[in-house]
């Protein structure tokens, strides 16, 4: 079902730049003082690519620019050979005890297919606006900055015993970005690994992870491309795939954090009231001892959610905090559709508690009037303690098998339901798209 191929990608040559200075994050979690501090950081950051100044539409065509210009100087090098690139992320964070943690994944380019075809399983609503802006990006400059982020299941972890050989050499591309990650990047061009990789991921489905604006930003960019040729387009034709980052979802390394609702902005808002109308559908519980404290909070929501879906509610001024469990079944409290997704928090949380209670419909929480979306608890329970929020709610993770169950009923999640961290640095592989390049088989 999934076809994957090499590509000849775009890198950062290591003789001109310091690798560890000109990676990014991905475009939507860049701050305009994140953009800042990325600039200041090296000329050559692909801050000044993926996020490029300029008025109105210029910018499009100046990022063009720039990118044929650091070409041209041997800061960026097309690779001569087509490879799958293997990439792993070597990071600590508190939840894991700040041990260090392997992400493993690669990078290739993987055949586009629409939703609706089942090879491609997307779990997030997407926004129009993000996806003009791509388009109009990759228009101009005929190129993929950064990956979409996909997952595939591989139990028997075949992938890993394919990379392993590489991986005992050293990275032909190494940086650490601000946050600690260690990037690391092999190519891969032999013929015998390409094809091992190729036949363990050729039956499966690929699960959108992150970067849904993205792909199908390159869906729309394909059709047009189609539109252009006149003729029937190749489906190994460049124009035809997105560039992905792939990773195992059976990986011990994959690592999904929760993100956290504040509310602010409501003409009115009264905790007593709030309550009053969840105990029809919810059990109530209230913490006092460790409210405050994020660790102790998120090992509290930890064992009550496997009991059932559960998150907290905090409260400015307030010492304690308020456990919400579904204590009904989906459908009698009003919810419709699978259960995978009618039992899954955030859903619950968006759907009985936002809308019905709090009157934050579907449209302001998608132009987040009303709501901010933090992923760390400390971070989050402070904001609270400053007042910063009404409320917030404070979420447990998300399972991965949660996502792929909800994808593989055709359902959407609401926004920013799962944190995969970290991110996959922007700048690492970029790859053209020439729709006259045709991509080599790994079969």
């Amino acid at each position: 079902m999934a076809e994957i191929a090499p590509v000849r990608g775009i890198l950062y040559n290591p003789a001109k730049v310091d690798v560890s200075r000109v990676l990014a994050p991905p475009y939507d979690v860049i701050s305009e003082e994140d953009r800042g501090r990325l600039e200041a950081r090296d000329p050559y950051n692909c801050v000044r690519l993926i996020l490029p100044r300029g008025e109105g539409d210029a910018k499009y065509g100046a990022a063009a620019k720039i990118l044929h210009s650091w070409l041209d100087d041997g800061v960026l090098k097309r690779d001569s050979q087509h490879a799958i690139y293997r990439y792993n992320q070597v990071f600590t964070i508190s939840e894991l005890g700040h041990k260090p943690v392997t992400r493993r994944g690669f990078i290739a380019a993987v055949r586009l297919h629409r939703f609706d075809e089942g090879v491609i399983m997307p779990h997030e609503r997407t926004l129009r606006g993000p996806k003009e802006d791509r388009l109009k990006l990759m228009r101009a400059t005929r190129a993929h900055f950064s990956q979409i982020f996909g997952l595939y299941s591989d139990p028997d972890r075949e992938t890993d015993r394919a990379f392993g050989p590489v991986e005992n050499n050293p990275p032909d591309l190494e940086g650490t970005t601000p946050d600690g990650t260690l990037h690391q990047l092999w190519r891969v061009t032999d013929r015998v690994t390409l094809a091992k990789i190729g036949r363990v991921l050729a039956p499966l489905k690929i699960y959108i992870a992150d970067g849904h604006h993205r792909y199908e930003t390159m869906l729309a960019l394909r059709d047009e491309f189609r539109v252009q040729a006149g003729s029937a387009v190749p489906a190994s034709a460049s124009t035809e795939h997105a560039t992905m980052f792939l990773a195992n979802m059976d990986d011990p390394g994959l690592v999904v954090l929760p993100t956290h609702r504040l509310i602010h902005g409501l003409q009115s808002f009264d905790l007593d009231s709030l309550l009053g109308q969840a105990r029809a559908a919810f059990e109530l519980v209230k913490i006092e001892e460790g409210a405050r404290d994020a660790a102790k909070l998120k090992a509290i929501l930890a064992d009550k959610s496997r009991e059932r879906p559960t998150f907290a509610a905090v409260t400015p001024g307030r010492a304690d905090a308020w456990l919400f469990s579904l204590r009904v079944e989906p459908e009698a409290a009003g919810l419709s559709g699978p259960r995978a997704l009618t039992t899954l928090d955030v859903t619950i949380l968006h759907s009985l508690v936002l809308e019905r209670m709090l009157g934050i419909d579907r449209e302001a929480q998608e132009a987040q009037r009303n709501i901010v979306y933090v992923k760390d608890t400390r971070d989050a329970l402070s904001r609270i303690e400053r007042a910063e929020a009404q409320v917030g709610f404070v979420m447990h993770p998300t399972r991965v098998e949660q996502v792929r169950a909800i994808a593989d009923c055709h359902e959407v999640m609401p926004q920013k339901s799962t944190f995969f961290y970290p991110k996959i640095a922007s700048g690492l592989v970029v790859n053209p798209l020439d729709p006259v390049e045709i991509l080599p088989s790994v079969l």
